[in-house]
């Protein structure tokens, strides 16, 4: 993407003019990004800031030709000279292209309650003091990986609950699967979203987050995934056929995992007379585990249906907390329909009956990467401080209209209060827990997405949702 990596463009348009707009005698401009209290889910995740510091910021960023490039934009744009060349070319000529600023950020894996900072940014030059509010555009975007996080986290409580009453939680990893590449807008949002959803969990079928979870996060294979069927594998076949697909399936992977949709004409009929009937001793006899697909329908009553067949035909035992497991060569994935609010409703369903949450496993496509805005988490990015003519003052919001959106004031600290996060004033005594990660161009510190996997499972203040 070279014809878009211009950072002098990656803001919105209105910015372009503001470095006109601040008091005369403006040299610092501080300010912080926070998750506003009224978010949907009461902490925020924190991830992914290091992937935008990492492919847009750091480094040489700023060069002539990109500088010549804006101008010519911003002139058309907006008829007007107001495109800022010489702090621009400050920039380029004081700091060889790099952008003077520093940002520190709670690390990411951390959970942090809603109304706290998670992240400040500040100019490091008195002559680009337009620069922070300028960044606001493409560092708010960490909201995407934050949500996904979260939520991420949500549905990872919904399972392991369901697990914890009826089955085993300890397999929790490979729970939930994402099915959400093609769901997205485009390759850079899959590889970002399906990141996050990997800070908890193994399973996905989202290899653009493999590449970038590699390159930004230090980790060889962050998930995995097994041979699967889609409908027109197994509509190729012809409907007269469908046997032949799904017996083609078991001799092509004789071993291990693997996972056949199977409702291209009758789930039902499918597996009562196909996999339960056909093809029962070839399943049976596999050295692997047969998953089966339903993809349409209501997903509470379908699952509990299949699981009803598969059990009449396959047999069933029943666990140490008294439900249902199938046979063990056979187990479901319903990868149709799957949001944080249906996953709890497949997972009551087959509790009420009798069923083991150890029998199924889901796929989540857009209620994992596409269920969310900014709003969900409620994100902003607010000036809490500026320095004017050698004086430092406090700057803040409070709209009349609506006092939920009123912002903070001052230079703020992330500290431990009482087990849980507090923000304060900077004049605290206590540890600050934002630590700076990015200075002048250059990322300061990098954390792997063991690392962050390890920080996100075991905070004391880890709650199951």
């Amino acid at each position: 993407m070279d014809w878009l990596n211009n950072i002098c463009l990656l803001t919105d348009s209105y910015k372009v003019s503001h470095h006109r707009q601040y008091p005369p005698g403006t040299s610092t401009v501080y300010s912080y990004f926070e998750s506003r209290m009224g978010a949907q889910y009461p902490e925020t995740l924190f991830f992914g800031l290091q992937y935008w510091l990492k492919a847009y910021l750091a480094g040489q960023v700023v060069t002539q030709a990109k500088i010549d490039a804006a101008e010519e934009t911003c002139r058309a744009h907006f008829g007007a000279p107001v495109f800022n060349r010489a702090g621009w070319e400050h920039i380029l000529r004081v700091h060889g292209g790099r952008l003077p600023v520093e940002i520190r950020a709670v690390p990411e894996g951390s959970l942090v309650p809603q109304s706290n900072v998670l992240m400040t940014v500040e100019n490091t030059d008195p002559a680009a003091f337009w620069l922070t509010n300028y960044l606001e555009t493409l560092l708010v975007q960490v909201w995407y990986p934050c949500t996904v996080a979260t939520q991420g986290r949500a549905m990872r409580g919904v399972i392991h609950k369901a697990l914890e009453e009826t089955g085993d939680p300890s397999g929790i990893g490979f729970k939930l699967h994402d099915f959400g590449f093609r769901g997205v807008t485009c390759p850079e949002q899959a590889a970002i979203g399906g990141a996050a959803h990997l800070v908890h969990f193994r399973g996905t079928d989202n290899m653009a987050a493999l590449a970038l979870a590699r390159a930004f996060y230090g980790e060889a294979c962050a998930g995995f995934s097994i041979p699967a069927a889609e409908h027109s594998t197994i509509t190729s076949w012809g409907r007269e056929r469908e046997a032949d697909a799904c017996r083609n399936m078991l001799e092509q992977f004789p071993t291990g995992l693997v996972a056949v949709v199977s409702d291209s004409y009758d789930l039902f009929r499918c597996c009562a007379e196909i996999w339960g009937g056909a093809l029962r001793e070839r399943v049976l006899g596999r050295d692997g585990v047969l998953v089966i697909r339903p993809d349409s329908g209501d997903p509470p009553a379908v699952v509990v249906k299949v699981l009803g067949i598969l059990g009449e035909k396959f047999g069933t035992t029943q666990n140490a907390k008294g439900y249902r497991l199938l046979h063990p060569k056979v187990r479901i994935i319903q990868g149709d329909g799957v949001d944080f609010t249906m996953l709890g409703r497949i997972l009551r369903a087959m509790s009420v009956a009798g069923w083991s949450a150890d029998n199924i496993s889901f796929g989540s496509g857009g209620g994992l990467l596409q269920k969310m805005n900014r709003d969900t988490q409620r994100f902003a990015f607010k000036c809490s401080s500026v320095t004017v003519d050698g004086l430092e003052r406090d700057v803040f919001k409070q709209p009349a209209t609506d006092l939920s959106k009123q912002s903070k004031a001052g230079r703020l600290k992330l500290v431990v209060n009482n087990n849980t996060y507090a923000t304060v004033p900077q004049s605290d005594p206590r540890p600050d827990l934002l630590r700076p990660v990015f200075r002048d161009g250059v990322v300061l510190e990098e954390r792997s997405l063991i690392d962050i996997r390890g920080m996100a499972e075991t905070q004391f203040w880890f709650t199951k949702r």
